[in-house]
């Protein structure tokens, strides 16, 4: 076979099918980053509109609710406003201030079943900073159009078109957790958001 730059891009299609066919070999977390120039795998963990904290257990290779104090975790908050998960084959080291875990990720668009893997476009970057730990978000749009609920695929549509959202995304992540203490930095762009994906990927 004949290996180019457009190999290390895999449909999603494909990601998927690999999945279901043979999910004990085949982790979310191994996953490629992107799909194509300008769009990256997202991996959903927690639907829009639920409060249930799922995560993703890579032993297991399955999705569970998190646990605290022996309980299921609940959001004592509004719901998720969007689909929250992670961009796989990332990793936000904690000896670089992050969490240890995958680059986290919104999806805007219509409730995504948890488990879903759906290519995304990156429009910017929420910098968050949770507990004194580096907990940026990246918030994407879906790359097929039919299963976009806002018009913007860049920074800069997204702040003309939508400038509440930005607000409404940054009160929900400052008081979702009221056991956490957390601090909004800014905002990045469509740029920023890429750069932070390529910066958080994963050294093999």
């Amino acid at each position: 076979m004949i290996v180019t730059k457009k190999a290390f891009y895999i449909p999603i299609t494909i990601c998927i099918v690999l999945l279901h066919a043979c999910k004990s070999a085949i982790s979310y977390y191994s996953l490629p980053t992107f799909v194509n120039e300008g769009t990256v795998n997202c991996v959903v963990e927690i639907a829009a509109g639920t409060n249930k904290k799922y995560e993703y257990n890579p032993t297991l290779n399955t999705f569970v609710i998190d646990q605290e104090n022996s309980q299921n975790r609940i959001i004592d908050f509004l719901p998720y406003p969007a689909n929250y998960g992670f961009i796989p084959s990332t990793i936000s080291k904690e000896d670089g201030g992050g969490d240890g875990d995958a680059l986290d990720v919104l999806v805007i668009s219509e409730a995504l079943a948890t488990g879903t893997a759906i290519e995304s476009i990156p429009i910017a970057v929420l910098k968050l900073i949770d507990d004194g730990e580096i907990d940026y978000k990246v918030i994407a749009v879906p790359a097929n159009k039919k299963a976009r609920v806002i018009n913007a695929i860049s920074f800069e549509e997204m702040l003309s078109t939508y400038p509440n959202l930005l607000k409404i995304l940054e009160l929900w992540f400052l008081n979702y957790n009221k056991n956490d203490v957390s601090l909004v930095e800014g905002w990045g762009n469509e740029k920023e958001a890429a750069q932070e994906i390529k910066r958080h990927l994963k050294t093999r």
